[in-house]
């Protein structure tokens, strides 16, 4: 089993590590800290040593940052933690700040007086942060402190080791292409943003381009580590030896010239004193790399990660990767959907189905010989209430009963070597009310009206977030987080730039993956979000059109409950689009199922009324 059930965040923590903070910080002259949700490598998942928000507060969160001062403490967190938050951390240490209307930056302006010094790590912050911060700070005549050591690695006596899981490759039949010629596509474009080196800090780039997957961190395949390619082709890696396997040491020395992690910071110095031009990306290289290059001598160019683009446009292999890997977990999906609608009101809690999620991942991977990896989040599964925290995580705690009336939301996701899953279905238990439908149909829309877009090159996710609110805005609704997020192949199934929300600014390219999960939450009653990735496709003539334009291909497959839908709500299209959808889903997940999975199945993915439809 993959996930564990543990509490999430413990409140009780904060008193005394807080006090332990002030401490240091009285000792060595600071007037606060800022402890961000971050590691070196800027990713979504850190290892358990650098869980140190977690530590510090109780928050169990995937973003988030807090500032302790000496007589004030303050979490900042977004909209998808705001319920969350108030579960894990002690309100009478900390108050609760929205890290997307008042982040540090902004706060910092107002809450920091003159003279003030708020010390922080430079590894755990990025080049953007710190300018912003930097700004606030000079507006205020506050003094901004880089740190040589975290304070909070001083005083956690009991901090884990760093990881060391082995690292694999990835075979070429599910990357694509030859980790030499990715690494020589880099090596172009280095030199065209006119750099001599670049500083791959994401671990995510670092697995694309050397067609290698690791262990370092829950649910996404990623060795920690530091790349510096070079326009000549010279690259170094800089990753901990005791993860290479002969053969893996062997492949990597073709590719790279290995190092351990601890010789990095010296590499870049030299670098920067041979008059280096080093690229590195102010949204995702820690501020110290910037300081070591420009106290060295050398000249920070600032340009994108070369990886990340090629890494979100997916190939051809990828592609039929991840459609597979769909089917595959599309059956597992409506396995566990037919299991559950069997079930008893009140005879199973939210533990209960996760496990049982499990188990049938892993049970439909070994039958088809692609076995589940992982899973690639801890699943969200939350009945009622839970349901309607956006990024819920069930524990033994707060686990709860699925029970007559209510609705439950079960958002998950599978790593196989082929491809990475998330899928969201919420499902009624017992009948549903008029209010859950009617809701839950706005949601759909929503979706729908995503799926079926059309759309020409260089758009952006940020226009056209609002079709999947429209239907919701029309009945006084919204949701608090993003309508998609990118999704890597057999990576970090939250993958940038590409994204679909407000904020959104990446061109969206062919091959690129994300997820369409609109949603609406109704606090203390239940939550609704419904969820398939989308495969961006390429632009195509329309007839009677002047310009080519570019679709989605919806790539997963299990069914919506129609339950929940009030077709009165729907158009023509929008039932078409769900009723194609529906026998899309039983063609090609049906063969993999039988006897009463299968017979469910085709009563789940029945047509729905159209009469009252012009």
């Amino acid at each position: 089993m993959f996930q564990t059930f543990d509490s999430a965040g413990d409140p009780a923590v904060g008193k005394p590590r807080v006090a332990l903070l002030r401490q240091w910080l009285a000792a060595n002259g600071l007037d606060g800290f800022i402890v961000p949700r971050a590691d070196e490598h800027q990713g979504e998942y850190v290892a358990d040593r650098s869980a140190r928000l977690k530590w510090l507060t109780g928050f169990s969160g995937s973003a988030g940052v807090a500032i302790v001062l000496r007589d004030r403490a303050f979490v900042f967190v977004d909209g998808r933690y705001t319920l969350q938050v108030r579960h894990e951390v002690d309100l009478d240490i900390f108050s609760i700040e929205s890290l997307v209307d008042n982040p540090p930056a902004v706060w910092l302006k107002d809450a920091i007086g003159k003279g003030a010094r708020l010390g922080f790590d430079p590894w755990l912050h990025t080049i953007g942060e710190v300018k912003a911060l930097q700004a606030s700070a000079d507006k205020t005549g506050a003094v901004l402190v880089p740190l040589d050591k975290n304070p909070i690695d001083i005083i956690w006596k009991d901090q884990p080791e760093a990881p060391a899981a082995q690292v694999e490759l990835h075979p070429i039949g599910f990357a694509g292409e030859l980790a030499k010629d990715k690494l020589a596509r880099l090596a172009t474009a280095i030199a065209k943003d006119g750099a001599t080196h670049a500083v791959l800090t994401d671990p995510s780039s670092i697995a694309w381009a050397f067609n290698i997957r690791g262990g370092d961190v829950p649910h996404t395949p990623l060795a920690l580590g530091f790349a510096i390619l070079a326009a000549d082709g010279s690259h170094q890696l800089f990753m901990d030896r005791r993860k290479f396997s002969r053969q893996v040491a062997a492949y990597l020395t073709q590719l790279a010239e290995p190092h351990e992690p601890g010789e990095f910071e010296a590499a870049v110095v030299a670098l920067a004193k041979g008059g280096g031009k080093i690229a590195l990306d102010p949204v995702l290289a820690a501020d110290r790399l910037r300081m070591l290059v420009e106290d060295n001598g050398g000249t920070v160019i600032a340009a994108p990660d070369p990886a990340r683009i090629p890494r979100a446009t997916k190939n051809q292999a990828e592609i039929n990767g991840s459609r597979a890997a769909h089917r595959r977990d599309g059956a597992a999906v409506a396995k566990l959907l037919c299991w559950l609608e069997r079930q008893r009101p009140g005879s199973l809690d939210e533990i209960a189905v996760v496990t049982r999620l499990e188990e049938t991942r892993r049970q439909t991977g070994e039958e088809t010989q692609m076995p589940l990896r992982d899973i690639s989040f801890d699943t969200i599964s939350g009945a009622g209430p839970n349901g309607a925290i956006m990024h819920y995580r069930v524990s033994r705690a707060t686990s709860r009963k699925l029970q007559a009336g209510e609705l439950f939301l079960l958002d998950s996701g599978g790593q196989y070597q082929d491809g990475t899953t998330d899928i969201t279905r919420t499902v009624p238990i017992g009948q549903p009310t008029e209010e859950l439908r009617e809701r839950f149909t706005l949601v759909l829309k929503g979706m729908i009206g995503i799926s079926t877009l059309r759309f020409p090159a260089g758009t952006r996710g940020s226009e056209i977030d609002a079709v999947a609110r429209m239907a919701l805005w029309k009945h006084g609704c919204d949701f608090a987080h993003g309508t998609g997020h990118g999704v890597g192949s057999y990576l970090a199934v939250h993958e940038g730039p590409q994204r679909i929300a407000r904020t959104g600014t990446e061109k969206l390219l062919e091959g690129m993956m994300l997820s369409n999960e609109p949603g609406y939450y109704k606090e203390g009653s239940y939550g609704i979000r419904i969820e398939n990735l989308i495969l961006v496709t390429p632009a195509e003539e329309v007839e009677g059109g002047d310009i080519a334009m570019h679709g989605f291909e919806t790539l997963t497959l299990a069914p919506i409950d129609i339950r929940l839908v009030r077709t009165d709500l729907l158009t023509r299209d929008e039932l078409h689009w769900l009723d194609a959808y529906h026998a899309r889903v039983l063609a090609e997940i049906g063969p993999m199922l039988d006897g009463e999975t299968l017979a469910w199945l085709e009563k789940a993915t029945a047509p729905l009324p159209h009469d009252q439809k012009l």
